[in-house]
């Protein structure tokens, strides 16, 4: 469908709502196995820190085979691709509870994450594709607010089973991949076929003058591993929080997130990307520091539970690194950029789970001064954005190379 066919659609049925719907079902999923997995584990399936570390590391695989979307998308139209995606991720959720073995899991998480990182991958490209460059960060920050919306409504549904309702494993993950799988199909039904003005290139790009983005990734996805990982899990393994405990946690942070991301997306508009992501990995810097403290120097879980807020926060800046991307990028490598970037972000999230399991058994604190490390290359790494980014502006010293 044409640019102006679209507007002539009512707003339910335009690619931004799409798009939105899409950010609600995926979460759905997620969150629910997200919030479940580390009592899941601890309690049904007697993991310990090595075998959780183990279960991240194969999560992770997919989003480092993230380059084979170029290949599917010679196939598939990208948001077919993305709604396929979905499926899986429902089906996998859905079953995960009714496989509580080691090897049950591993492979339910691969299935899940197949799905997951396919689609977001995907996503990714689309939106950057669809949504105009002046508006990207404020509709950014709604999409995001969307998301954090769904996963917080899930978060409650879990916290008042888990309370008052005796819900079970079972049920819960049943009841959040099924309700994805029919969100994936009303999507499917509902919306027509759009088609980006920028056709994709489908081959393998990697372009010098991305390298910063591609270098902003790497370590952010190091980084996110420690957090995704081991911030929640300490949460059980040191303080002894229950479902309902783990997932009020969650609840709060989303409920932060749903009024905060749409001032995030202001926020990024108005001061641009290096301003922004500067700020956020400077805020991560010093609160990983302070989550090594809470095992270094005793400190109890009031500290913990305010860090994991403020971490979450911060990290809700990060969709910077896409509207950077999105000024700097040749419109038609989008796609193949995207699954590229998702692989190389993916890179350490492939080992670094099962290198620090085995640290964590040693020293947890040291897991997190590790994390402090990567936050810091992240700072340093946003202050090479220039002010004002764009196709032969990439960096502060894309003006000097030109002059060379």
């Amino acid at each position: 469908m044409k640019t102006e066919e679209i507007s002539d659609l009512p707003v339910w049925r335009q690619p931004i709502f799409l798009l939105i719907l899409m950010s609600i079902a995926m979460p759905i999923s997620f969150s629910t196995w997200s919030a479940l997995l580390n009592n899941f584990v601890i309690e049904i399936a007697k993991f310990d820190g090595v075998k959780i570390g183990w279960l991240h590391g194969v999560r992770e695989i997919p989003g480092f085979l993230a380059v084979g979307v170029i290949v599917l998308i010679l196939f598939l139209k990208e948001i077919n691709l993305a709604l396929l995606s979905l499926l899986a991720l429902g089906c996998a959720t859905a079953v995960t509870a009714y496989f509580p073995s080691y090897s049950g899991l591993l492979i339910t998480t691969f299935i899940a994450s197949v799905g997951f990182h396919y689609y977001e991958t995907a996503k990714q490209s689309l939106e950057l594709q669809w949504i105009e460059k002046e508006n990207a960060p404020k509709v950014m920050g709604w999409i995001l607010a969307a998301g954090s919306g769904a996963s917080l409504f899930v978060y409650v549904f879990i916290v008042l089973g888990w309370r008052y309702w005796g819900l079970s494993y079972e049920f819960s993950y049943g009841i959040a991949g099924g309700m994805t799988i029919l969100l994936a199909i009303l999507c499917w039904l509902i919306f027509p076929s759009f088609q980006s003005s920028n056709k994709q290139k489908r081959k393998l790009i990697f372009r010098k003058r991305y390298w910063l983005y591609y270098a902003l990734n790497f370590v952010a996805g190091a980084r996110r591993q420690i957090f995704l990982v081991f911030a929640a899990f300490m949460m059980v393994e040191k303080f002894g929080f229950e479902v309902h405990d783990l997932t009020s946690l969650f609840i709060i942070n989303y409920l932060v997130n749903i009024f905060v991301a749409p001032l995030m997306g202001i926020f990024v508009n108005y001061y641009g990307e290096r301003i922004a992501l500067s700020f956020e990995y400077f805020g991560l810097t010093l609160i990983f520091l302070a989550y090594g403290g809470v095992y270094f120097f005793g400190w109890g879980a009031g500290i913990a539970m305010i860090l994991y807020v403020l971490d979450h926060l911060f990290f809700g800046l990060a969709f910077a690194q896409k509207t950077y991307f999105q000024k700097i990028a040749d419109p038609s490598e989008i796609a193949s950029t995207a699954a590229v970037v998702f692989t190389i972000n993916h890179i350490p999230a492939v080992f670094l789970p099962v290198v620090l399991g085995y640290i964590w058994i040693v020293s947890p604190g040291l897991v997190f001064i590790i994390a402090t490390c990567l936050a810091f290359c992240s700072l340093l790494l946003a202050l090479i954005i220039p002010k004002n980014p764009c196709m032969g502006n990439e960096t502060i010293f894309s003006k000097m190379m030109n002059n060379v």
